[in-house]
């Protein structure tokens, strides 16, 4: 987890951002340095839950929150990435918007 310093504007409106982040926030992005994108967990705006099947519950699922379906019919392929902290673990799903 990580702090913005400082942000300025760019004439050709983009903003340019001062970040701190420990070094092993830093070192998940295996020294990719485009298409990085940047989210805060206090945006989760929408609660969602996790269904269990199968022997022993062995079989997870997350379950979409009905607010952000809309027009979520999918049948290509979707990414995945697990993000853990000392305090939390993010799950990021990535879907092509050209699948949809």
């Amino acid at each position: 987890m990580g702090d913005i310093l400082s942000s300025k504007v760019r004439e050709d409106g983009k903003i340019v951002i001062e970040l701190c982040l420990d070094y092993e926030e830093i070192s998940r992005l295996q020294g990719h340095m485009a298409k990085v994108h940047l989210f805060s967990e206090m945006n989760s705006n929408f609660e969602a839950n996790l269904a269990q099947r199968g022997q022993n519950d062995a079989t997870k699922y997350f379950l979409v929150p009905r607010q952000l379906r809309k027009d979520l019919k999918y049948n290509g392929k979707v990414a995945c990435q697990r993000i853990e902290t000392k305090s939390k673990i993010f799950f990021v799903y990535i879907i092509d918007k050209l699948g949809l």
